[in-house]
């Protein structure tokens, strides 16, 4: 298994639509990207991150170079509007070694 740890600023009257397109984008990178899934986070006004996990280190590059081709133009556009300088920053990436979180 593969981690990564993102981080975003996003425009503070727009957190809403931000949380909406990471949950409907993250749901699409599952069903079409083979993501494992991800937790976001808010740790200020307008700041969040999220880990997200993938199977391999390589299934991960790929699709992150082809700019996630996931198949959700409305999750797309509001991730886009919701964004404040433009892209998301990738702050960790690296092999699980041991994972205790408990999942629902």
């Amino acid at each position: 298994m593969y981690a990564v740890v993102y981080r975003w600023r996003i425009r503070p009257e727009l957190e809403d639509t931000f949380e909406r397109a990471w949950h409907l984008g993250t749901l699409a990178i599952r069903r079409d990207l083979g993501g494992e899934g991800s937790c976001l986070h808010r740790s200020g006004p307008g700041e969040y991150f999220a880990y997200a996990y993938w199977r391999t280190r390589v299934e991960y590059e790929r699709n992150r170079a082809a700019r996630m081709p996931y198949e959700d133009p409305i999750a797309r556009e509001l991730y886009t509007k919701a964004l404040e300088g433009g892209e998301l920053e990738v702050v960790l990436t690296g092999d699980v070694v041991d994972d205790l979180l408990l999942r629902v």
